[in-house]
């Protein structure tokens, strides 16, 4: 298996990043954006592209198709059909597209809180209304409140779910058993199933995820699936991903509704991408960066229990962003996490912005090199210390 060097330290100021556009001395841990550099099968893809020297209108060829169907064949269990399998230029425009061809102004649509927050303004921008379904919370692990799903689902105006599979921020692989009830109470009460699954390669090594059009027939009619390489090998920028839709009457008002608000054409670089890093040489780089952030993981746990015991890390089965229970310090993540990076310029996700139970959480991205890890760890003990 060849090496990489996940310690490298990539100096990223100066360069348009969004997450590294701050004040020199921080040290930004929020967006979930990673810090290192990405596979090198997809950096040669790249190099390609660029080597022909014209960057013109691009087509989907065979190879993407075949890219995505044997990664989720091989990875995921799933079998993918091609003619399921549409690109779009990304997992949020796809679901802003979905809200506003399934959905009406002033309907419901229901999100799984504490959830990501981008999910709101696509439901608020285009004249929905957000109804939350909280997930509830015991002995620092989340699970679905499904008697209170069925309730909301229940509601003649609700007419969407928005499933997060993997969950950001709580980290949690949903069960097929749950995904199974979840696709049966939305058939009985005609609510189509948005799920995003952009995490889903991202999972603790050794643990795989359920996607929900795999758990049953009725999972895969009820629902449209959001994919994507993006957040796995850390090339959002690039704007490539699918959506995967089996039956054929939602794939066709979802293709149409893609083309129609323009968010389903390739820029040059996003095919040759994700055909890049979905084959063998990307599962490898994935591989390793799963341990490496396994081992990040490791790092804070191991440092919260001996010098912050009061700071508690929710179990998670994925994502690279550890959830962070803060109860003990706080009910107003906002205002701490500002104090946070005042003091420090330790920049961290104040839960808050998540709804639900949010406002008592912080989230911290640990996808990058462990030195930075370390050093985000000494500065949230110099904040908290004395507290």
């Amino acid at each position: 298996m060849p090496t990489f060097d996940f310690d490298k330290l990539t100096d990223r100021r100066g360069t348009g990043s969004l997450k590294w556009d701050v004040s020199d001395g921080e040290l930004p841990m929020w967006v979930a954006d990673m810090d290192f550099e990405t596979a090198p099968c997809v950096v040669r893809a790249l190099e390609r592209r660029v080597e022909g020297r014209i960057f013109g209108y691009h087509v989907i060829p065979d190879e993407w198709y075949e890219a995505y169907r044997c990664w989720w064949r091989d990875h995921h269990g799933f079998a993918v059909e091609r003619a399921w399998l549409i690109f779009t230029t990304g997992v949020v425009p796809a679901l802003s597209t979905a809200v506003r061809k399934f959905t009406t102004p002033a309907e419901k649509v229901i999100v799984q809180t504490p959830v990501y927050n981008i999910f709101f303004n696509s439901i608020v921008n285009n004249g929905r209304r957000i109804l939350e379904n909280p997930l509830t919370y015991r002995d620092g692990v989340y699970s679905m409140d499904l008697d209170d799903l069925e309730k909301k689902m229940s509601d003649p105006l609700a007419t969407m779910l928005i499933l997060c599979n993997p969950h950001n921020p709580a980290g949690r692989i949903w069960d097929a058993a749950t995904l199974a009830r979840v696709g049966e109470m939305a058939r009985r009460h005609h609510v189509l199933v948005f799920s995003d699954e952009i995490h889903c390669d991202l999972t603790q090594p050794g643990r795989g995820y359920v996607p929900f059009a795999s758990v049953s027939p009725v999972c895969r009619d009820v629902s449209i699936t959001a994919v994507a390489p993006t957040k796995t090998f850390g090339i959002p920028g690039l704007q490539t991903a699918a959506v995967i839709v089996p039956e054929e009457g939602l794939r066709q008002r979802m293709d149409r509704a893609l083309n129609t608000d323009e968010v389903a054409e390739p820029g040059s670089f996003a095919v040759d991408a994700a055909v890049a890093a979905f084959s063998d040489e990307g599962w490898d780089w994935l591989t390793r960066v799963r341990d490496y952030i396994e081992e990040n993981k490791r790092t804070v746990r191991a440092f919260l229990r001996d010098r912050l015991p009061r700071v508690r890390c929710v179990e998670q089965d994925a994502t690279y962003l550890m959830w962070l229970d803060m109860s003990a310090y706080t009910d107003d993540s906002e205002a701490l996490a500002a104090s946070i990076r005042k003091k420090t310029g330790l920049w961290l996700s104040a839960g808050s912005v998540y709804r639900g139970n949010g406002a008592a959480f912080l989230r911290l991205n640990v996808a990058c090199p462990r030195a930075r890890v370390e050093d985000g760890l000494a500065r949230l003990y110099s904040a908290l210390k004395d507290r």
